[in-house]
């Protein structure tokens, strides 16, 4: 089974003046488990160029690659697979069109969310928000720890969690018996990427083997 620990979002708006390669690069170093590239702005053709670069970096350190919404530059970029929100082509339909070993993730907000994007092929979902954050303007309200432990209970995948995860609160969200956390400027925006990866994949594995 894959490893989901530490999973990091690149974000260019949230970071100190590094690319998404760059950022990528850096969390790598630090123990990220998973990548996932995720911008708004860039066109096309860029979020593709971005993508092969950050796949290569990826495969040579065997990290899981992930795009944020767009499964076309996932597959053609070489990523491991693709991330989808509530809004984006259900993975019933992508699982038409992908590789058997293609990655499928859900953003989740409830339990029967989560159980349809199961059903319906997900390698993994993600409690989006946990917390409440300002990393993405549009999360709305933490769904909190109570939330998590039903949607684990509920679900074969692995669970993920994302939204306002910190070093602070992160071994809480591994007691709640999230899979992994997903993280965005608890590493991307730091002054140092890779100290910050690293200590929170410590805090990590130190939570699993309490």
């Amino acid at each position: 089974m894959r490893d989901y620990s530490l999973y990091v979002l690149t974000d260019e708006g949230l970071a100190h003046g590094q690319t998404h390669v760059e950022l990528a690069s850096l969390a790598i170093e630090g123990g990220a488990d998973v990548i996932q590239l995720r911008d708004k702005n860039l066109d096309s053709r860029e979020l593709y160029q971005t993508a092969v670069k950050i796949a290569c970096l990826c495969q040579a350190q065997q990290v899981t690659f992930i795009v944020n919404d767009r499964a076309d530059i996932a597959l053609a970029a070489g990523a491991d697979g693709v991330h989808v929100g509530q809004g984006d082509i259900p993975p019933a339909a992508l699982r038409k069109v992908v590789p058997a070993d293609f990655i499928i993730g859900v953003s989740a907000g409830t339990v029967e969310e989560a159980v349809k994007a199961q059903q319906e092929g997900a390698d993994y979902v993600a409690l989006s928000p946990l917390f409440d954050t300002s990393s993405k303007d549009d999360a709305g309200h933490g769904h909190g720890l109570a939330a998590l432990k039903k949607m684990k209970e509920a679900l074969s995948i692995p669970v993920l969690a994302i939204g306002g995860i910190n070093a602070n609160n992160v071994q809480e969200v591994i007691a709640a018996g999230a899979d992994g956390v997903a993280v965005i400027s608890a590493v991307v925006s730091q002054d140092d990427v890779t100290a910050a990866a690293a200590n929170l994949k410590k805090l990590i594995m130190a939570a699993r083997e309490r």
